[in-house]
């Protein structure tokens, strides 16, 4: 059965969201992650495309963009543009095109599921970038990005989830730059996470990764020099 916990969140104060919020690195190249973050000082495209912040002949695969990233992550957190909750929570987080709206929890998979199996994937992968997003987390110590799992329908989950988005007023609501709306609610309630996480370990026996096959893979690598477990 799947593993998925709460977890202690970092992120941005509420006037911050929409600004700090981006695509996903892999789906842009550097002049287009340069335009994307003009005029947002605190856009995470500096840290999950920190090659916009050094020369224009830079490496993106370099060890001074890794490191500006690593430098990049550490200003936000000083600067208050990202912060960590007190508590491990799950999160919900909700995405609208043209009217329709797509929910999904927030939480954090565990990586033996997706050694062993449980976490199902559905797409061949690149090494170098595996490498390139494994040498990203581990020098943030971090993962900045989140994965899209999909998981077999169960209704008590669901139910959660309407109670919540229904009766509750998100942290952040915006419409991004795109047309696409964003909202987020946060599971505050410890009973209500814990009951999350217990049914995921009883009623879902795997997840599948629908987007983030690189990221999923890279978070599962060992770090240089060590072996895996």
């Amino acid at each position: 059965m799947a593993i998925v916990k709460p977890f202690r969140g970092l992120r941005p104060p509420r006037a911050l969201a929409k600004d700090l919020a981006c695509l996903p690195y892999d789906v842009m190249n550097t002049n287009e992650a340069l335009k994307m973050a003009k005029g947002k000082e605190c856009s995470l495209l500096h840290i999950t495309r920190s090659e916009i912040d050094l020369p224009a002949d830079t490496d993106t695969h370099s060890e001074q963009v890794y490191n500006k990233s690593s430098e990049n992550f550490k200003k936000w957190q000083i600067n208050g543009w990202l912060v960590q909750d007190k508590k491990p929570m799950f999160y919900i987080y909700a995405q609208t095109m043209k009217g329709r709206t797509q929910y999904g929890i927030v939480g954090c998979a565990s990586v033996d599921d997706y050694l062993n199996g449980i976490i199902k994937k559905h797409e061949l992968t690149r090494p170098d970038k595996e490498q390139d997003r494994m040498i990203h987390v581990r020098v943030n110590d971090a993962n900045i990005e989140p994965v899209f799992f999909a998981y077999p329908a169960v209704k008590e989950i669901d139910d959660i989830v309407y109670k919540i988005v229904t009766n509750e007023k998100p942290e952040y609501d915006f419409i991004s730059d795109d047309g696409f709306g964003h909202q987020f609610w946060l599971v505050t309630k410890q009973e209500t996470n814990k009951r999350i996480e217990k049914l995921f370990a009883e009623k879902v026996p795997f997840t599948y990764v629908a987007d983030g096959h690189h990221r999923t893979a890279a978070a599962a690598l060992p770090a240089p020099g060590r072996s895996p477990g």
